[in-house]
């Protein structure tokens, strides 16, 4: 039946197998841990890579797509406005640009200042503004320049965020540094998760993990992976 043309062929270095291959990994990692994989959330991100693969993506399945840098995310996200998808900002956020951010996306993974949480507050020109799911990140380095709030000062960030009342907040999110194990590093986030759960009992959500150490993220209680190249391939020059 070679020439069936319900038959098609798969490109074994296309993004259709590439997210094949992540998805079963995923899987795998959470019977590993004993998790279930409806527990878990796939945000694919596309830094660079053109709306025309998003949206080969979300024909494939794929409702979470994350972005770093706002004028590329804006673009994307009108372009394919015609699409029923979970828009998440993962990238530094500078709070000028915060509010811009809130009109196309509904997470924002990057809560690391008290300028950015202040932003999306109310104010007299926009008293009601659209509320947002938001993940406080944390720094899980000895780098203040690394971006993130420190361990100690996540129970503050966590207070701060509550008080806007326009940010719903889901949880904690970090990078695993690259000079630790993955997995102790997010064994020590999974410990500063129990301290925002204290505070604000529905912050669950633990967005860890990305192309190189999503398993051991799995294994330390990620709900929410943020992987790019593993399934879209080598990122594009930047434009």
């Amino acid at each position: 039946m070679a020439g069936d043309p319900r038959l098609r062929s798969v490109a074994p270095d296309g993004p259709e197998a590439r997210l094949a291959s992540v998805r079963g990994a995923v899987a795998d990692a959470a019977r590993s841990a004993g998790r279930s994989v409806d527990d878990l959330t796939l945000v694919v991100v596309t830094k660079y890579h053109p709306a025309s693969l998003v949206r080969e993506l979300a024909a494939l399945g794929v409702t979470d797509v994350g972005e770093n840098r706002h004028q590329e995310a804006q673009a994307k996200a009108a372009e394919l406005a015609d699409l029923d998808l979970t828009w998440h900002f993962v990238g530094q956020l500078q709070s000028k640009k915060a509010r811009q951010v809130r009109r196309y996306a509904d997470v924002v993974q990057s809560l690391d200042r008290d300028s950015v949480v202040d932003a999306f507050a109310p104010t007299e020109t926009e008293p009601d503004p659209r509320v947002i799911d938001g993940f406080v990140q944390v720094n899980l380095t000895d780098d203040p320049g690394r971006g993130g709030v420190q361990p100690d000062d996540v129970d503050a960030m966590v207070e701060r965020v509550l008080a806007t009342g326009t940010i719903r907040l889901r949880g904690v999110m970090a990078v695993a540094p690259l000079d630790e194990e993955p997995r102790r590093a997010f064994a020590r986030l999974r410990g500063i998760s129990s301290r925002a759960v204290a505070l604000a009992p529905d912050a669950t959500d633990i967005s860890a993990g990305m192309s190189g150490d999503f398993a051991e993220a799995i294994a330390e209680g990620a709900t929410h992976l943020r992987i790019g190249t593993a399934i879209t391939g080598n990122r594009p020059a930047a434009p």
